[in-house]
């Protein structure tokens, strides 16, 4: 089992300036690897406070990279339906350079309307224009003098330099929610898979059935040597005990909810084939109950004892191998965030395998 930081941030630019939040994460991810974890990582997001601070996660890395010597570094994820391949191979195989061989590369297919809307991508189109981005960025890694054409962009003998410290690539990830098809998918590419449970009550039953499709489809495409890999992502807060854990960490997960759900309920009068059941989102969010956030496992918030107990409960439901806590949810500052992941990290980290 090995377990990093997921950084998602949320925080209000009227509430805590983008300086401030960089400062505590960075410091934070130089904890993280003092105290053994494995992961860093950080997503892609644009525009509204729902991980508006963090349009480059390579960027962020890179500075994380500088700071530290052994622990990973994680894109959680790129949103590749934005970018053209080209430049995704040579900016990560860039970063893997400079932490000396430490980028694991995650990709997300995005799902906020506006994101799409400012840069003028079909919403219908983004699982075809994802898949064949993912496709060339591996090939432009791998392969010299690479052609490509595609509805979405075209090249002719590209050879992406720099080239990748790891060989043949460095490790790639995958996100999935709820699409059958893409878990599938991503099993078929030999990819890790990377799931966040959506915050309701029924979120563990239908993430581990797509777990168990991904699980199902790799064995049988790859054969069983081939080693799948499931890495989870989900709010985490540690306090000596329960009541103390839900006094601090309950404003914070009402305030994660609130500002995802803000950016959802884009999806108000929003339909795409590509992206079903994302209609009610937004009031999914708003509406949801943190007792019962915390109580079906999405959040694992408590004393030791207890997030031993959820994590441990997560991972079997999910077969997960890797645990990515998200640690930043809410706008918390450092004053929250890092005696959270000490305690995480000395008393309930150990007993996790």
């Amino acid at each position: 089992m090995k377990h990093g930081i997921s950084l998602l941030p949320d925080c209000r630019p009227a509430a805590r300036s983008a300086r401030d939040y960089f400062q505590e994460v960075l410091t934070l991810s130089q904890i993280a690897e003092e105290q053994g974890l494995h992961y860093v990582k950080m997503t892609e997001h644009y525009l509204r406070d729902y991980g508006g601070y963090c349009p480059d996660p390579l960027g962020f890395l890179s500075a994380v990279a500088a700071r530290t010597s052994t622990i990973r570094l994680m894109t959680g994820a790129i949103q590749a339906a934005f970018h053209h391949p080209v430049q995704i191979a040579a900016q990560t195989a860039m970063v893997d350079a400079i932490s000396g061989g430490r980028l694991d590369v995650g990709f997300a297919r995005a799902w906020l309307p506006y994101e799409f809307e400012v840069f003028g991508i079909p919403m219908d189109e983004s699982r075809a224009r994802f898949q064949a981005t993912v496709n060339a960025v591996r090939r432009l890694w791998t392969e010299e003098s690479v052609d490509e054409e595609t509805p979405f962009f075209g090249f002719r003998r590209a050879t992406s330099l720099p080239r990748p410290e790891q060989r043949p690539h460095p490790p790639v990830w995958v996100a999935a929610v709820r699409s059958r098809q893409s878990f599938a998918w991503i099993a078929e590419q030999g990819f890790g898979l990377l799931v966040t449970p959506p915050p309701h009550k029924d979120a563990l039953p239908g993430t581990r059935e797509m777990v168990e499709v991904y699980l199902e489809t790799f064995r049988s495409v790859h054969g069983t040597d081939a080693v799948p890999r499931v890495a989870v992502s989900v709010p985490m807060f540690v306090a000596e005990t329960d009541e103390e854990a839900y006094r601090v960490a309950d404003p914070f997960l009402r305030e994660y909810l609130t500002v995802w759900a803000e950016s959802a309920e884009d999806w108000s009068g929003t339909t795409s084939k590509d992206y079903p059941s994302y209609e009610a989102m937004g009031q999914a969010l708003r509406t949801m109950r943190i007792d019962d956030f915390r109580s079906v496992g999405t959040a694992v918030v408590g004393s030791p004892e207890q997030v031993v107990e959820r994590a441990q409960h997560l991972t079997s439901q999910l077969h997960a191998d890797t645990m990515l806590w998200q640690v930043d949810f809410g706008g918390q500052t450092l004053a929250t965030m890092e005696p959270s992941l000490r305690r995480f990290a000395s008393q309930v980290m150990p007993k996790l395998g």
